[in-house]
């Protein structure tokens, strides 16, 4: 065994025991899918920032940076932007909603089908993320084990996720969580330190590989779609109050805009170093290979494991609550959402080995079912006269829009521009046009 196996071993079972550590007082639904409730500033926020830290983006928006240069750094805007919209709209209404599910709004405010709906899309989105999230590990350690399968490397990656958080639930997730963030902040200076200090030609400067009009559509579709995200409105529901779940929120902003930036800055020194690459979504293993010295660089490979280990548990395990609240009846034991999980992390292993290819174009994709809902769910929280007629006619012609976007201007025609622009007004008009005639309607009958 050498250095960097040792160091990677070593991170891994740390993590393990950390994530098992008292699981067996995990005993009830609760405690495995919302950690009673009882979330702290620190904790909440390590694990918003490490759910939000996943590689698929990490490796894609680094990959822009070996190419584009410093204009890569708007990317992270859309995080920055993203985030703090969600703690000023949706976070505070959250936790006072505190439910089991982000769409038990929709039960409330549009009825029990809408809902059903709502929650489908949702969780199809999620299946498309954790495949993204399966393949983008699969590549990352697919360098160090060229000999092996990617079926089986895939295999056991998803197989040490599931050995650290599935027996805890959320409450091994969060503390799991709380030192894998300690890791980030070791490792990610690391990357810009390294490949600054080497660099001798200027940074890469194609600043029109990446479209100012493509960044801007990040940005909106972040906005209404980040609103929605269950694994964001999970951790929101495990929070201890409401001033708790928005601090957490805008403080996960920042470090998350922090840390991609640094992923990106690092990648364009790289390329500054004079290191070329087959494909730049390799330029963070890349950094990796080429600069950290033994040990430390399987501390780093570790790292960049429980960045997506993390995200994956944490988004399985939100699948599993809205499965729960939504379409089964609830239960005090913890071995419904254990099921749950093993079967959500089984498909999106499958889905990861069999659809996905590139990573980053996607994981955008998987976006279109989120943002079809934003109108309901907003309508719902602040505007009374919201009828569920409305949000199912916002909720059809979100999804229509995105996937016309899709498929007539496709990646290469800039389809999120399209989307973006033109999807999210269309969303809201229709949805508001759509209320505004049912609420009449509902008026009318009630005098008669």
């Amino acid at each position: 065994m050498n250095g960097d196996t040792g160091a990677f071993l070593g991170v891994l079972i740390l993590l393990a025991l950390v994530g098992l550590f008292k699981n067996r007082k995990v005993q009830t639904q609760e405690s495995y899918l919302f950690a009673e409730r009882k979330c702290g500033l620190w904790g909440l926020t390590c694990t918003l920032v490490m759910t939000e830290l996943n590689t698929s983006t990490l490796l894609g928006f680094a990959g822009l940076g070996y190419m584009v240069g410093l204009k890569a750094l708007l990317l992270p805007l859309t995080f920055l932007i993203g985030l703090l919209f969600y703690a000023l709209t949706v976070a505070k209404k959250y936790k006072e909603l505190n439910a089991s599910s982000v769409v038990a709004l929709f039960k409330e405010r549009y009825g029990a089908p809408l809902a059903k709906i709502a929650s489908l899309s949702l969780l199809l989105a999620m299946m498309g993320f954790t495949a993204t999230y399966v393949k983008s590990v699969t590549a990352i350690f697919t360098p160090i084990f060229p000999t092996w399968n990617e079926w089986i490397l895939s295999a056991y990656l998803c197989l040490l996720v599931l050995i650290m958080t599935l027996r805890g639930g959320l409450i091994a997730i969060i503390r799991t969580d709380m030192i894998s963030f300690l890791f980030v902040c070791l490792i990610f200076p690391l990357f810009l330190i390294f490949t600054k200090n080497h660099a001798t030609t200027p940074l890469p400067d194609l600043p029109h590989l990446l479209p100012t009009r493509f960044v801007i559509s990040l940005i909106l579709l972040t906005m209404f779609t980040y609103i929605l995200a269950p694994w964001y409105g999970q951790k929101i529901f495990s929070a201890k109050n409401k001033k708790i779940a928005t601090s957490a929120v805008i403080l996960a902003a920042i470090l998350v805009f922090i840390l991609y930036g640094i992923g990106i800055l690092s990648t364009a020194y790289l390329k500054a170093s004079g290191i070329e690459i087959e494909s730049p979504e390799m330029a963070i293993p890349t950094i990796i290979n080429t600069y950290f010295p033994l040990g430390l660089r399987g501390i780093a490979y570790a790292t960049l494991f429980m960045i997506t280990a993390t995200t994956l548990a944490g988004v399985w395990s939100a699948m599993s609550s809205m499965v729960i609240a939504d379409f089964w009846s609830s239960t005090r034991t913890y071995k419904r959402g254990m099921i749950l999980t093993l079967f959500f992390a089984l498909l999106s292993y499958l889905l990861g080995n069999t659809l996905i290819d590139k990573i980053l174009d996607k994981l955008i994709l998987a976006n279109i079912p989120i943002a079809a809902l934003s109108f309901a769910l907003l309508a719902g929280f602040y505007w009374e006269r919201a009828t569920a007629f409305g949000a199912l006619l916002s909720i059809l012609t979100g999804l229509s829009w995105g996937l016309f976007s899709y498929l007539y201007f496709g990646e290469e025609g800039l389809y999120t521009w399209h989307w973006a622009l033109w999807g999210i007004p269309l969303i809201f008009i229709s949805g508001i046009l759509g209320s505004m005639l049912n609420y009449k309607k509902l008026l009318y009958h009630q005098r008669h």
